[in-house]
């Protein structure tokens, strides 16, 4: 009897904890701090901690962690910001959002992550900030863009909503550019029960600036200095959180351990390449994808071996519909086009068995050796 493998089981993270959230829920419920309040504080709290930050911002998704960021560093209309193609459409709906415009450059072929030798290709007199993006939960090459950016006179936003606890040269994420920015999407290395994300910075005019925007601009009730939003963290989110932070340090090495065992079996097996983790990362494995040349029958033959698998992402952003205005085309940035037209991401989560991930790894050989040309 064939053993189904799914992409991502959130059951099997939440089952042990089940006692916990549900205490920590009628929490909430019997306090009625549901929007903001001291149970996001404390969440911003023990997450600040966690990334070894003086700051923790407590929002409604990593998307708003990006836009308030972007608007706090004074982003605007006219502006431009440079970031890359290889990632999820929110780190460039977040720049379209201020009024500016995003400006793409090539990743690594290696790491998948902002290629920093590119950046003064893309440079204008309009480019007022970079976000790098720490793809899949491997960071971008942040000393070379910190330079660049210093150089220039640029505002730096960590976009580390796949990487939670990832480090470069030892340093936490979040802990290099002006602010950097989570997600708590429920499938996220630290996962909500539904929507939330945090800005971290080491900034206090940066935090001042940000928990006004994300109140509708008021520093205090009913009297707003500024024009913002409601971006407010929910109560029973945060409650949520703090719970999984404990767990996160030993779920990322579950992750590392995983991947470990995957590279073993695909990375010298010929037409696969396995992601390779940089010399000075720490990758913590949001994503596990390998590169393949024709997916789809790829993908086909290991659904058909009761394998599930994602594609992260199909679709460079700079090739989506949504921004043919901004006149890319078709090879204008090589390797993030060649790297979305081969990514297949394998089930990666903590919970995962070793024996699920040999049946993988099977099934991944199967597919290849199979008369899949790759």
């Amino acid at each position: 009897m064939q053993i189904k493998v799914p992409f991502l089981d959130l059951w099997s993270q939440h089952l042990p904890l089940m006692s916990e959230f549900s205490q920590a829920i009628q929490e909430v419920i019997e306090s009625s701090a549901f929007a903001g309040g001291p149970f996001v504080a404390a969440f911003e709290r023990d997450f600040a901690a966690y990334c070894d930050i003086p700051y923790s911002i407590g929002v409604g998704s990593g998307t708003e962690a990006l836009w308030l960021s972007l608007l706090a560093c004074g982003v605007g209309s006219g502006d431009e910001v440079i970031t890359v193609p290889s990632t999820f459409m929110a780190t460039a709906e977040a720049i379209t959002y201020c009024g500016a415009r995003p400006v793409f450059v090539d990743v690594d072929e290696r790491t998948y992550t902002m290629n920093p030798d590119a950046l003064k290709n893309a440079l204008t007199s309009k480019t007022k900030a970079i976000i790098p993006v720490h793809l899949f939960g491997q960071p971008a090459d942040m000393d070379p863009i910190l330079e660049f950016g210093r150089e220039h006179g640029l505002h730096v936003i960590e976009d580390a909503c796949q990487a939670h606890g990832a480090t470069y040269k030892g340093k936490r994420v979040g802990t290099f550019g002006d602010t950097a920015c989570f997600s708590f999407y429920p499938g996220k290395n630290l996962g909500a029960f539904g929507e939330a994300g945090a800005i971290v910075t080491s900034s206090a005019e940066l935090d001042q600036k940000l928990r006004v925007f994300r109140d509708h601009g008021q520093e205090r009730k009913y009297f707003h200095s500024v024009i913002g939003w409601n971006c407010r963290m929910d109560g029973i989110q945060a409650a949520v959180l703090r719970i999984k932070l404990q767990q996160l340090e030993a779920a990322n090495q579950l992750r590392r351990t995983h991947a470990v065992q995957y590279d073993a079996g695909l990375g010298e097996f010929d037409g696969v390449i396995t992601p390779a983790q940089a010399s000075y990362a720490r990758h913590v494995y949001h994503i596990y994808a390998i590169r393949v040349r024709n997916r789809d029958e790829t993908i086909q033959s290991l659904t058909d071996q009761g394998i599930a698998t994602g594609i992260h992402y199909p679709v460079p952003v700079h090739l989506q519909e949504a921004y043919q205005s901004l006149g890319y085309t078709r090879y204008s940035f090589p390797i993030a086009e060649r790297c979305a037209a081969e990514f297949v991401s394998l089930p990666m989560y903590p919970e995962l068995t070793h024996s699920q991930i040999e049946q993988v790894i099977d099934a991944v050989k199967e597919a290849v050796a199979g008369g899949v040309e790759v």
